[in-house]
This record gives C-alpha cells, structure tokens and sequence, in this order.
C-alpha cells in the first residue's frame, strides 16, 4: 500500500512538472518582452560587445542618377540609391529605384553617437540608419522610406547576430526614445541621437557617395561616373 502511494505520489509530481513547463517559458518570455530599451544596453553583455566592436565606418553609400526628364514643364529625376557594406565599400547591401520630381533630393539617417567609453578602441563612434529620400517639392513625411522604422538594417546584422531577436527588435524599435532622455544618454555614454538630412543638386553622369565624419556627419562626395 505504501508502495502504491508513493508511485502515485510521483505521479503527480510528474504531471505537475510537465504542466508548469509552458508556464515557466511563458514566464521568460514574459519577462524578456518586458525588458526596456534602458534594460538592454545596461545588462545585455552580447549588445555591448556588438557596441565595443564598433569600428569606424567612412563609406555608408552613394546615389546616381539614371535619367533627368521634364514632361509638361515639370523635371522629374531617376536616381539608383545603393548602401554598402560596413566592412566592404563595394558591397551592396540594399540598392533602390526612385522616381523624384525636381533635380534637389534629400537624404535622411538617424545618427545613435557613441562615446569613447563603449567602443573598443576608445573613440567616438555611431550607428547610421537610412530613413528616407525625398525631393524638394515634397514634405519628409511624404519621402520614399529606405529603412523600414524599427526594423533591423542588414548593415549591422551580423554585429548583433549574438543577441535574441526578440532584443534585437527592440533595441532597433527604441533606441530613438532614448534621445531627449540626458540623464540615461549619459549613463549608456551615448552622446546624441539624431537626425542628418543632406540634399544636393544631382546631375547625371556623377555618383554622390556618402562618407561619415570622425564627428557623425554625412556629407556626400562627387566624383565621375566612369
């Protein structure tokens, strides 16, 4: 009889176990969702290795033009947008067509600017994410999108690849609400988060590469189309 009981008694500790298995990854789950922005650059080693290994980038891509035309008075320019690798300017990552009336187009980044305590060689570096192209005939909120918001860019895909994709997303959906926080920019020794737009007047025959600053500044740079 005793027997018995204590078979059943493991029984149900069995049963018990298995049942709290969907709860105890629920719980996880819950809690890795729940993580903030400040949560992961604070405590998430993988997210400050990636940040660390930061190295400096001059070269983040370059526009050309494929045709000018004017059609009942209006010019309207074609150009090819291409961003390029972090470790390999000749690399393209993600290459787009768009149509702009006018021969003035916008180009628009998010800057995130390190300080010289989180990057591994001691200097000032940044993260810049592409948000948009748009002509001077329109409003930015009407620019064609390069980047999708809150989406991860290839360009930096293989430094976070440590981290969840769960935390992944998040540090890519949030970091922006980080910019008008002084108090946690500085305790994550991140200098500035920022929007850069730089325009120019493009011809055809050129192509207008895109290079950084040591400072976080885009500024394109004219050279031939040979």
């Amino acid at each position: 009889m005793a027997e018995k009981r204590k078979k059943i008694r493991l029984l149900v500790y069995i049963v018990v176990g298995i049942c709290l298995v969907p709860f105890a990854y629920l719980g996880r789950g819950l809690y890795y969702g729940a993580k903030t922005i400040h949560e992961l650059l604070a405590e998430n080693k993988h997210l400050k290795q990636a940040i660390t290994n930061l190295t400096r980038e001059e070269q983040i891509g370059y526009a050309k033009v494929i045709a000018q035309e004017t059609t009942d008075g209006r010019m309207f320019t074609t150009i090819k947008f291409i961003e390029t690798a972090r470790d390999d300017k000749l690399k393209k990552i993600l290459e787009k067509e768009y149509t702009i009336e006018g021969d003035i187009i916008h180009f628009d980044a998010l800057i995130v600017k390190f300080g010289n305590k989180m990057v591994m060689d001691g200097k000032t570096r940044a993260l810049y994410l592409w948000r948009r192209i748009y002509g001077e005939k329109m409003t930015p909120e009407e620019g064609f999108i390069i980047e999708q918001p809150g989406t991860e860019p290839q360009r930096y895909s293989d430094l976070f690849k440590a981290l969840p994709i769960k935390q992944r997303q998040m540090f890519w959906s949030n970091i922006w609400d980080l910019a008008n926080d002084p108090e946690k920019l500085k305790q994550h020794d991140i200098e500035a988060i920022y929007g850069n737009v730089v325009y120019s007047r493009l011809r055809k025959g050129l192509i207008y590469i895109f290079k950084v600053s040591p400072t976080g500044q885009v500024y394109p740079e004219v050279v031939p189309d040979m």
